[in-house]
């Protein structure tokens, strides 16, 4: 029976002694689990945790005060059988210290059979839920209405279309399936596109309606030898944004055609294009000049001069050249989208000096760059030109497309 002592405490008044002895000396955490390994008790956070009933009961022991009943019941209900021997005086210190130890070693194993079994219960739940959220998206993915949407919304993200309306759909959407599918668009299509549904029109589905056009052009010319047909396909290659196929594609057609000179003019200049597209501008220059030499009456050859020599940063040959293609028939809209396009890949200091110069030349022909929104020396306007040129490409659907027809 542990020895008592000549006053008795309630179990606030222990509390309350150590709370006031942590302020005075230091009791620290370090201390209760000296105390709880003491009496094999380590593995039980409520054994060092002022303030838990098993720490109280702990104390007390500890300190040889006797425990009440409703202590021991929570140390028999709990499993602590040896630790509530001692209290009551049944076992003496080493018997407890060997039976206090085998029940650590029992609840030490029996909590870590529970944290295995809790782990595989939690990886079966994660499983299941796993296997329900793959079978519902299994579900939706061979649901025909879910897959139609589905591939309808990635249709349109992989053409950059957005929100189509109601009365167009049905027929947007046969035509993206069409091109997406790497067939050709008939004439009348293709029109209705680019005036009824030109919101639709964007730049990716220009771009690979580009691509089928340019692919079947150059199968056309390798089956048939009309060098016509690669003249074209470097155009649409070109705006498909792949001038290395131009190049490829005319470097053979040159070698082949002859020595007509409307032909080699035109595979010149078309050429010259796809070197200006990968700014070796100088290359173009030259395919240029060869081109008007072959055919001094075509503005196409003059509008590439305009452009490659504007670039190269010559703005009085630049300009000369551009009125020269004027003079031979070049739409001036086509000039002035040339323009356009020119400007905006140029930079800010740069686009004001062409401004500038083209305004000092011809006030009235070049009225239009006072108002347009390349003007200023800010960049921040980029999204606004944007919008303008996008405007007049559909103005002038093909224009400077440099297509050519036998004559």
């Amino acid at each position: 029976m542990p020895h008592r002592k000549s006053h008795e405490f309630s179990i606030e008044d222990i509390v309350a002694k150590l709370v006031h002895q942590t302020q005075d000396r230091p009791m620290t955490r370090t201390l209760y689990a000296d105390l709880a390994k003491r009496y094999f008790l380590d593995d039980l956070p409520g054994a060092t945790q002022l303030g838990a009933r098993l720490n109280g009961i702990l104390l007390k022991i500890d300190a040889g005060e006797q425990i009440t009943p409703l202590q021991r019941q929570f140390l028999a209900t709990t499993g602590l059988m040896a630790l509530d021997a001692l209290a009551d005086g049944k076992i003496s210190r080493g018997a407890f210290q060997s039976t206090a130890e085998q029940e650590q070693a029992a609840r030490i194993e029996q909590a870590s059979a529970k944290a295995a079994k809790d782990a595989a219960e939690l990886a079966e739940r994660a499983e299941a839920k796993a296997a329900a959220v793959k079978a519902t998206f299994a579900a939706m993915a061979n649901d025909p209405v879910l897959r139609r949407k589905r591939e309808a919304k990635e249709l349109r993200q992989r053409f950059g279309v957005g929100f189509v309306e109601s009365e167009d759909y049905r027929r947007v959407m046969a035509l993206l399936r069409q091109v997406a599918n790497r067939q050709r668009l008939k004439v009348e299509d293709l029109a209705w596109l680019k005036t009824e549904a030109d919101y639709c029109w964007t730049d990716e589905l220009q771009k690979a309606w580009h691509a089928l056009e340019a692919a079947a052009l150059t199968k056309a010319w390798e089956s048939g030898n009309d060098a016509w047909n690669a003249v074209n396909a470097s155009g649409h290659w070109r705006k498909a944004g792949e001038p290395e196929q131009a190049l490829s594609l005319t470097e053979a057609a040159l070698a082949r055609c002859g020595s007509t000179s409307k032909l080699r003019s035109a595979l010149a200049t078309t050429r010259g294009g796809a070197m200006r597209d990968l700014r070796r501008l100088d290359e173009a220059k030259a395919l240029a000049s060869e081109a008007h030499e072959l055919t001094s009456s075509d503005y196409r050859p003059c509008t590439l001069l305009g452009a490659v020599y504007i670039e190269l940063g010559n703005l009085p040959a630049g300009h000369e050249w551009y009125a020269k293609a004027e003079s031979l028939g070049a739409p001036r809209q086509a000039i002035d989208q040339e323009l356009r396009t020119l400007l905006v890949r140029s930079s800010v200091q740069e686009r004001q000096r062409i401004r500038d110069f083209l305004l000092l030349q011809g006030p009235e022909r070049f009225a239009w760059l006072l108002g347009w929104p390349g003007n200023g020396s800010s960049a921040t306007n980029s999204k606004s030109v944007q919008a303008k040129i996008n405007i007049d490409r559909a103005a002038i659907a093909e224009t400077g497309s440099h297509v050519h027809r036998p004559r």
